[in-house]
């Protein structure tokens, strides 16, 4: 039993393999909910980014084994599996110590707070900020870049900070902001500097229609999902026209929908076999 709790922790972290901020109250006296049912998703599950997905785990891996892991920030298009990701390393390493806060972006001014609770802690934590995108000036983008680099206070050594962004340089930018020849450099450095604060950025780019069509049938394989390929490419084809293009989702949301479609014809033949030997 201690050695459990060494590894793990004790009171909610011992007990939730992952928490969200919720900031602190009479109810959340730590600040953080436990999260009792995460996202059961698995790495085996998923299909391409192999090289992207093998550094996040060589990284974590590293955290568990008390090494020096860095922040990453994973970026890219939409729907390509980024936050996915992450989550899945949840589901292969909570039973070896790891924990995942999860930190609303509206919370980041927070961060100092969590880390402070966090390093009191045995276990080893990803903190999770997904779909980063900021204005021009705003605190929760002082706070990361402050936490991630630059403060008085060093990060934890039992804390990683894993980002996800559509956008490679996290904050938008104007033509304005390119007319002004004087200013122009010191603008563009201060928007390219957070994302340059993460230790390792890793790219998830759109796969083409071919890769589409392997991620739909490696889906369906393992959903054990009977299907005539030559009959169902055109609809897989069609799908990626009605949903405005090619990505994991859009290919997990296809196969969600025949999954659906061959669901019900089996309900159906119980149904009737059902009634055939009632009669």
């Amino acid at each position: 039993m201690a050695a459990f709790f060494r590894k793990h922790g004790t009171g909610l972290f011992a007990r939730y393999p992952g928490c969200t901020w919720v900031g602190e109250s009479p109810r959340y006296p730590l600040g953080l909910r436990g999260v009792a049912e995460p996202d059961p998703i698995r790495l085996e599950d998923m299909v391409l980014y192999e090289r992207e997905r093998g550094v996040l785990v060589d990284n974590t891996r590293r955290l568990l084994s008390v090494r020096q892991a860095g922040n990453i920030l994973l970026y890219g298009d939409k729907g390509t599996g980024k936050s996915a990701t992450v989550k899945a390393l949840l589901t292969r390493f909570w039973l070896d110590g790891l924990r995942i806060v999860e930190v609303p972006l509206a919370h980041l001014t927070n961060l100092p707070t969590i880390f402070a609770i966090l390093r009191e802690q045995p276990g080893k934590f990803i903190v999770f900020v997904d779909d980063l995108a900021f204005g021009d000036s705003c605190p929760e983008y002082t706070a990361l870049k402050t936490v991630l680099e630059g403060g008085l206070e060093a990060r934890p050594a039992n804390v990683v900070v894993y980002a996800t962004s559509n956008r490679r340089n996290i904050v938008r930018q104007r033509f304005s902001e390119r007319q002004d020849d004087v200013n122009e450099r010191d603008t563009m450095e201060e928007k390219f500097s957070l994302a340059d604060r993460f230790d390792v950025r890793l790219t998830f780019q759109a796969p083409s229609q071919e890769e589409y069509f392997t991620i739909v049938r490696a889906l369906l394989n393992a959903r054990g999902v009977e299907y005539d390929w030559d009959a169902l490419l055109p609809r897989a084809r069609a799908w990626t026209v009605s949903h405005n293009g090619c990505s994991p989702r859009i290919a997990r949301q296809f196969v969600d929908s025949i999954e659906g479609e061959t669901g019900s014809t089996q309900v159906q033949q119980e149904e009737r076999t059902e009634e055939a030997i009632e009669e």
